[in-house]
């Protein structure tokens, strides 16, 4: 199973881009993967195919429209693993006995 961060947006669309962002969430959670949205970037987990996917229409949505986008894209594989969107924070959690601002 493969968790994928990334963080994709136009460079060229002045301060506020939210609006070119949100149209890469809901590919994203249109797309039914398991995904985490945090302040600097989304997580999602899925079979490589999958995620890639996920990346690939939203670059080709975002590029309809912008000349120049940044993308950082941060992978985690590990076989026979499941459900790792949640059991990664878990398993700290439990290391330090309490729960963490996730």
């Amino acid at each position: 199973m493969l968790l994928l961060e990334f963080a994709m947006f136009p460079m060229s669309k002045g301060e506020s881009v939210s609006p070119f962002v949100a149209r890469s969430l809901d590919i994203i959670d249109r797309s039914g993967l398991p995904y985490q949205l945090t302040p600097m970037g989304t997580i999602i987990e899925g079979e490589w195919a999958e995620v890639m996917a996920v990346v690939t229409k939203c670059f080709e949505v975002m590029s309809t429209d912008c000349d120049r986008i940044s993308t950082s894209i941060k992978i985690d594989y590990r076989a026979g693993t499941e459900e790792r969107l949640n059991g990664k924070v878990e398993s700290v959690q439990k290391a330090l006995g309490r729960k963490l601002s996730t």
